[in-house]
């Protein structure tokens, strides 16, 4: 993702719904938005006097209090909308330095940051301030006439401001939180989080629940008790209790959807992640920015599944040098750090007559003959529980018996060479059509224990099997030319098999570097 990819396809992307203008005008939008509470509390506010104060004024302070109106909606209202516009056009600058490419100094980044997490506090703050400014303002202006005010209005007045305030500041915080999270994050953090922003002071759970609960149900709650203690006139039927009740309710499971939303989205967001980690996928992602407690949480998740996508990544590098079974247990530390004795059992595989072969072929034909060969034998030795150790020219090593059952390692390993004389047949099928001559392979099987593990010096390391029994493998592998037998196997892995497995037992043979003659056995291809 480039740094100038519009928020609308980082947003769609993120699967939000909103209409494309909003993402055309984010940071225009996400200012106004602060309105459309305001413009609810103001309605709030304009219905209780109309009800509750404009009856306990007489013509003379009804005229002061409209004049008050008139003064204050021309002074602290554009000052507050200045204030704010200012700030705006801080944050729109910024936005748009960002969305093209510009890179921004570092101080001047982290400030930026810190002002978008924080903008909730300041839209929802100077539009408090507005609001409560209202209460000694016109109690005063009220105050200053000749004639004495009723004394209910000294109650039912700041009730009014009170009550509306606190709707739109807390409906304005949460406005402004949730439209910065969707259009204004990730254009500002393209690189790094939000949780981890210094001096960033973003609303807890905690405390927003008990904003939520101060806004939805506390505040409807007070100003019904309050409207039912203050003395008022008689009133054939309380409609205005009526309306307070049901704004209260409205904006409680209004409130309650928005809140449910607002934790619901990451915990679903992190289960269906974790889900699909769980199947194998590592390139899950929890594409969501939040700057309260869910982002560690956040980030850290995402971390994680990178951390194992990383460690995948080099175990799958890694065991293209030494085998996927040895990386594993090399990362693991299975092997611990001067290897293990265990029993295995150990194959070797050569192309018969190869030196001559390399006479007449050309050094790129034969590197290609021997890709085609080892791509089809490697597949099928991993394929079958073994791990190809070491290449060996025109063959290699394999090991059987370090896979959780070892106890099938003989099985697994002639079951391997089978399929390797099978699968030969086909290949040599495929080569003499292109101009190769067949090839021909002898295999070598042998069971016994084993150093397996890693040697060398601290700088330069190398994953190998050490012991007799490698070498009496590497010699049952060269008997087969003796006995012109493709594939043979010693009576140490012959008594890991079945009983009738079908076999062919050779006299024993002299071998070098061994006292006693082996007993070897022809293994059959059935396939």
């Amino acid at each position: 993702m480039t740094t100038a990819e519009p928020s609308l396809q980082l947003n769609q992307r993120r699967g939000t719904r909103l209409p494309n203008w909003v993402y055309r005008h984010p940071v225009l939008v996400t200012g106004t938005s602060i309105f459309i509470p305001h413009l609810i509390g103001s309605c709030f506010n304009i219905a209780y006097n109309a009800v509750h104060i404009e009856r306990l004024l007489n013509q003379e302070q009804l005229a002061l209090f409209f004049h008050t109106v008139a003064i204050y909606n021309l002074t602290v209202y554009p000052t507050a909308l200045l204030c704010w516009w200012l700030l705006l056009r801080y944050l729109h600058n910024r936005f748009y330095s960002l969305k093209s490419g510009e890179k921004l100094p570092p101080e001047e980044l982290e400030r930026s940051q810190r002002f978008v997490i924080n903008l909730p506090w300041y839209g929802s703050g100077f539009g408090a301030l507005g609001w409560f400014l209202c209460i000694p303002v016109f109690l005063g202006a009220l105050s200053s006439h000749e004639i004495p005010l009723d004394t209910r209005v000294y109650a039912l007045l700041p009730i009014s401001f009170a009550i509306s305030g606190l709707i739109a500041s807390t409906h304005s915080f949460f406005i402004l939180e949730m439209l910065s999270q969707k259009l204004l994050y990730p254009v500002f953090f393209q690189e790094g989080s939000p949780s981890s922003t210094p001096g960033a002071r973003p609303l807890s759970l905690r405390a927003r629940g008990l904003l939520w609960v101060l806004s939805a149900g506390v505040c409807p709650i007070v100003s019904l008790l309050l409207l039912r203690i203050a003395p008022q006139q008689d009133i054939t039927f309380p409609w205005f209790e009526l309306s307070v009740g049901a704004i209260g309710i409205i904006f409680g499971l209004t409130t309650a959807w928005l809140g449910g939303r607002w934790i619901t989205r990451p915990v679903d967001d992190l289960k269906e992640a974790s889900r699909q980690v769980s199947q194998g996928d590592l390139e899950a992602h929890v594409d969501l920015m939040r700057a309260d407690e869910f982002g560690p949480l956040i980030d850290e998740f995402n971390r994680m599944v990178t951390g194992l996508r990383e460690k995948e990544r080099v175990e799958e590098t890694f065991g293209r040098h030494v085998g996927k079974q040895a990386a594993r247990l090399i990362l693991e530390g299975e092997l611990g750090a001067r290897g293990v004795e265990t029993t295995v059992t150990m194959m070797f595989v050569d192309i018969r007559n190869f030196t001559s072969r390399c006479e007449s072929c050309s050094p790129q034909k034969i590197v290609e003959l021997l890709n085609r060969f080892l791509t089809e034998m490697v597949e099928i030795v991993e394929s079958s529980g073994g791990m190809v150790n070491k290449f060996l020219g025109d063959g290699f090593m394999a090991i059987f018996g370090l896979t959780p059952t070892p106890h099938q390692q003989q099985q697994e390993a002639v079951e391997a060479g089978q399929k390797m004389l099978f699968r030969l047949q086909e290949l040599n099928t495929q080569l003499q059509t292109e101009g190769f001559i067949p090839l021909e392979i002898g295999i070598g099987l042998h069971s016994g224990p084993a150093i397996v593990g890693s040697i060398g010096s601290p700088r330069r390391m190398e994953f190998t099997v050490i012991g007799d029994t490698v070498n009496v493998a590497s010699r049952v592998e060269s008997l087969t030319k003796r006995l012109q037998a493709p594939f043979l196997m010693t009576s140490a892995t012959r008594n890991g098999l079945l009983d009738d497995f079908p076999c062919t037992a050779h006299p024993p043979q002299e071998v070098r570097g061994q006292s006693e003659p082996l007993l070897v056995y022809a293994v059959m291809n059935t396939e």
